[in-house]
């Protein structure tokens, strides 16, 4: 029996060496930050489409207190935004944070009217769908303006 048990640690050994580890917390946070980023630069473009593909399948964004659940829901509640030639507000990342494990991330900024105003800030919540693929999963405004 002992064999057998030493023969057993012996083969997870190798199977253990070879587990991916996540990338370094601030190469992971400059993935979320340009991440973000690019997810701005969509409603800037005017491109409803290329929003639509930062959206993880189980986005759950918030309409005041009411959520919108699911990707499509989401997508077809945010066409509105993208109407028209002017984008009605714009938002940019001031802070990102990363689980160690790398599988979640937390963006936070403010949201500007089309004057440059900061009306709200955004907080939201990132999942690492696929290396160095990240997709948003929940998002929320708030009123507040001031800095994290």
């Amino acid at each position: 029996m002992r064999r057998l048990a030493a023969a057993a640690a012996v083969l997870l050994v190798p199977a253990c060496a070879s587990v991916a580890r996540p990338a370094p917390a601030t190469t992971l946070q400059q993935q979320v930050l340009e991440t973000e980023r690019a997810f701005a630069r969509t409603m800037a473009a005017r491109d409803h489409a290329a929003f639509a593909s930062f959206l993880s399948d189980e986005a759950v964004f918030f309409d005041g207190d009411r959520p919108l659940r699911g990707k499509q829901v989401v997508a077809a509640e945010w066409r509105r935004f993208f109407e028209g030639d002017r984008a009605p507000f714009s938002w940019e990342p001031d802070h990102v944070e990363v689980l160690e494990s790398g599988s979640l991330a937390l963006s936070t900024g403010p949201v500007y009217d089309p004057a440059g105003k900061c009306i709200a800030r955004f907080t939201s919540i990132w999942r690492q769908e696929a290396p160095g693929r990240w997709r948003v999963v929940f998002d929320r405004g708030s009123p507040h303006c001031g800095t994290p």
